[in-house]
């Protein structure tokens, strides 16, 4: 296996923003590939303009099994 570092405090780093069938974000490394489970959002962007996006997209982060149980949508 190999083993991967990335600097998420870089100011010159570029991410993306993935997304898995429960409707949960994550912040992933723009040069990495995309794991299993998770798809891209299409955002491309600085730490700041991904984070950004995520507070305004991921408002409830109970996962989307949980909110149908719950709230019947």
């Amino acid at each position: 296996m190999r083993t991967v570092s990335f600097d998420f405090e870089n100011p010159e780093a570029r991410f993306k923003v993935l997304v898995n069938e429960e409707e949960q974000y994550s912040l992933w490394p723009g040069d990495l590939p995309v794991p299993g489970g998770w798809a891209e959002t299409g955002v491309h962007a600085s730490k700041e303009e991904c984070d950004e996006y995520l507070r305004k997209t991921w408002t409830d982060m109970r996962p989307k099994s949980l909110r149908i149980a719950l709230d019947g949508k």
